[in-house]
């Protein structure tokens, strides 16, 4: 069995156009994603998932030149993009999801979730699901996983558009499926260190500066902590339900691409 991080990116985010490019501590936001997930024990293989515009052509290769194979789909139908990025792949292999705007996902973090979905023996594991349901991780650190063969049969099965271009929410919000979140003892669901507006971008470039080689979220916690003003930089930036769709998506809810 393989374990296979994709990393889904592209350039045209609607809040902040470019932002997986942006320099963060030294290096573009999408290789530091690649470094910091190539180091987790649990992850065998990384590809990252981009679109076939050619806008996307920087990113393809920059995932290159940090050792990331690449797999180029649709823009809007992003559940279609990760199907093509796992051909390769048996159906009883692991697929974890990572966002490539979220620059300091950290390694142990995935290590846990998979642990977590191979001990559980469940069919979706995250670390956090959307609102209602209650986070206790920062925002930036989301990992989600689930079999290759599952991820197939939404891909066949999703119906809706918020399916189609969050990738996920058809294996958790199906009845049937069974369920597993990791949760942290305490609540630190209020520290955001993603990366959708400019605001979110000021703030982690800070924290990449104030850190310098600190990697670990516990340890970035405690940096937080002890410098307040990074947190004041995005604390009224709120995260985007998983049911707002980009207004540019052309997705019209088939089932799939035929």
């Amino acid at each position: 069995m393989s374990t296979v991080a994709v990393i889904q990116a592209r350039t045209g985010s609607s809040r902040l156009p470019g932002k997986v490019m942006a320099d963060i501590g030294g290096t573009p936001m999408l290789g530091r994603v690649i470094d910091r997930v190539s180091s987790a024990q649990t992850v065998d293989v990384v590809v990252v998932a981009t679109t076939d515009d050619p806008s996307d052509d920087p990113v393809d290769r920059l995932a290159r030149a940090h050792g990331a194979a690449v797999f180029r789909g649709s823009v809007f139908d992003v559940l279609d993009r990760f199907h093509g990025a796992l051909e390769a792949f048996a159906d009883d292999d692991e697929v974890v999801r990572i966002t490539a705007d979220c620059p300091f996902v950290d390694p142990g973090m995935i290590d846990e979730v998979v642990r977590l979905h191979r001990s559980s023996g469940a069919d979706f594991t995250a670390n956090r699901l959307p609102p209602p349901a209650a986070r206790t991780v920062p925002v930036g650190l989301d990992v989600e996983v689930t079999s290759v063969g599952l991820l197939r049969l939404a891909w066949t099965q999703a119906a809706q558009p918020h399916h189609r271009e969050h990738v996920m929410p058809y294996l958790y919000e199906t009845p049937g499926f069974s369920v597993e979140v990791l949760n942290l003892e305490e609540d630190l669901s209020a520290l955001r260190w993603t990366v959708d507006t400019p605001e979110d971008l000021r703030a982690a470039r800070q924290l990449a500066r104030v850190a310098g080689t600190v990697g670990g979220w516990r340890e970035l916690v405690a940096v937080v902590r002890a410098h307040p003003e990074i947190a004041s930089l995005n604390a009224d930036v709120m995260q985007k339900s998983v049911h707002v769709m980009d207004e540019r998506s052309d997705l019209t809810g088939r089932a799939r691409k035929d």
